[in-house]
C-alpha cells in the first residue's frame, strides 16, 4: 500500500477498507495465529428440589405429592421456592404440621409475599401448610388421628404419617441449610412467643438469638419430632411457639415477619437490620396441674415471673364458691397456660420454666406432658 508523503498510511474507505481488513486477516491466517473466540456466558444459578429447577432471581410454587383423599383424588403439599439472584444459603420455613395451628401459616405465607428473589441472597422455601388433612378439618391430627409431628423423618413404606413425613424431609428439608418450625400452644392453651431448640448445639443457639424473639428455651424435642429430626441430619432446626390453635393473631403473626426478616438479615440473605436485644435463655421447664376438678381461673398472665408459692389459679367449684388455690412451686417465668375452662385433677395449667435445673418441681425430662404436647 502506498504511504503518502507525510509518512502515514492514507485513510481508507468503503471497498477499500473492506479490501484492508482481508488482507489484514489473511496475513494473520497465514502467520498462524488463531482468531479471537468470543467470551462464554457465565452459566445461570439454578435450584434444584423435588425434580424441580428454579432460576435465579425467580419464585416459583411447586406441588409434592403426600397422600390421597377418601375419594381418590391428590393430596399435594405446596411449597413456594424463592430462589435469590446471589449466591446464599437455603432457609426452610415450616408451618401447619398440626392443622389446627395458624399462626405459622400466615406468618410463612406473608414472608414469602414480601421476600423479592432479585434481591435476595440464597435460597428462602416456604412450605405454608403440611398437614392439609388436618388443616381442612381444623384439626391437629391426620385422618387416623396420628400426630404428624412424631413420624419424622418418615418412610416411603410406613404409615400415613411416616410416608407425608419422608417426603417432605427427603424432598424439601434435606436441600436446607436451616430450618425454621412454626408452631402454637394446643388443646385451649396459649404459648408466650417463644423459640426451642437444641442449645447445645452452637449452631442451634445461633439460630435462635438471630430471630431476635426474647424468650429462649433448651428443649432438643423428644424422637420423631421434625426439628429433632432435622438437627440430627445436620440441618441446624429451631422451633418457634405463638399464640393458640385455630386463631390467627394479628399482632402475634406481624412479629413473627419481624422475626424472620431479622433472620435473614443476620444470615445476610438480605440487607442489614438492627440488632436484636439479647433474648432470656432458660434451660428447664415442667407443667404445674391442678389437684381439684372445676372451674379454672387464672390470676397470672402469661410472660408474668412469677414467685414460689404465688397463687397462680383458682379452682371454683361451679355450684359453690371458692374450692383450692394453685400455686406456684418454684421460682419462674410463665410461657404457656390454658385458657379458662372447666379442669379435673391433673389437668397441665401453667408451663413453667427457669434458668437452671431445680428440686422444687417434678421435671419431665424437659418434655411436655402427653396431655399437651405443645412444644412440637
Amino acid at each position: 500500500m502506498a504511504i503518502d508523503s507525510d509518512g502515514t498510511r492514507p485513510r481508507v474507505r468503503g471497498w477499500d477498507a473492506l479490501g484492508f481488513a482481508c488482507a489484514i486477516a489473511l496475513q494473520a491466517v497465514s502467520a498462524g495465529a488463531q482468531p479471537e473466540e468470543p467470551a462464554a456466558s457465565p452459566p445461570v444459578r439454578t435450584f434444584e428440589i423435588a425434580g424441580y429447577t428454579i432460576p435465579a432471581g425467580e419464585r416459583r410454587q411447586i406441588q409434592l405429592q403426600v397422600s390421597e383423599s377418601f375419594a381418590g383424588s391428590s393430596v399435594d403439599l405446596d411449597v413456594v421456592v424463592a430462589n435469590g439472584a446471589e449466591e446464599g444459603p437455603t432457609l426452610c420455613l415450616i408451618a401447619g404440621i398440626h392443622g389446627d395451628e395458624l399462626n405459622g401459616t400466615e406468618i410463612v405465607r406473608s414472608v414469602l409475599d414480601q421476600t423479592d428473589p432479585a434481591v435476595l441472597r440464597g435460597v428462602l422455601i416456604g412450605a405454608p401448610i403440611v398437614n392439609l388433612h388436618g388443616f381442612r378439618s381444623r384439626t391437629r391430627y391426620l385422618p387416623d388421628r396420628r400426630d404428624l409431628n412424631r413420624h419424622f423423618p418418615g418412610t416411603s413404606r410406613g404409615s400415613s404419617a411416616s410416608r407425608i413425613a419422608a417426603r417432605l424431609f427427603d424432598d424439601v428439608v434435606r436441600r436446607c441449610d436451616y430450618m425454621v418450625d412454626f408452631h402454637t400452644g394446643s388443646f385451649h392453651r396459649v404459648n408466650l412467643t417463644q423459640i426451642r431448640g437444641d442449645l447445645e448445639q452452637k449452631s442451634v443457639l445461633e439460630l435462635a438469638r438471630f430471630l431476635g424473639v426474647g424468650v429462649v428455651l433448651h428443649n432438643p424435642g423428644r424422637p420423631g419430632t421434625l426439628r429433632r429430626s432435622a438437627t440430627d441430619a445436620g440441618v441446624p432446626t429451631v422451633l418457634y411457639e405463638s399464640g393458640e390453635p385455630l386463631r390467627l393473631d394479628p399482632v402475634q403473626i406481624l412479629h413473627g415477619v419481624e422475626h424472620v426478616q431479622r433472620l435473614l438479615s443476620a444470615l445476610e440473605m438480605i440487607g442489614p437490620l438492627p440488632d436484636a436485644p439479647e433474648p432470656a435463655v432458660y434451660r428447664s421447664s415442667s407443667w404445674v396441674r391442678v389437684d381439684h376438678g372445676g372451674i379454672f381461673v387464672p390470676r397470672v398472665h402469661l410472660g408474668e415471673s412469677v414467685e414460689q408459692d404465688q397463687v397462680l389459679a383458682t379452682i371454683f367449684d361451679p355450684i359453690g364458691g371458692e374450692r383450692a388455690l394453685l400455686l406456684a412451686p418454684r421460682v419462674g417465668r410463665i410461657i404457656g397456660m390454658a385458657v379458662p375452662q372447666v379442669v379435673i385433677p391433673g389437668f397441665a395449667a401453667f408451663h413453667l420454666s427457669w434458668a437452671g435445673p431445680g428440686a422444687s418441681a417434678p421435671i419431665e425430662d424437659g418434655a411436655p406432658p402427653d396431655d399437651v404436647d405443645d412444644t412440637e
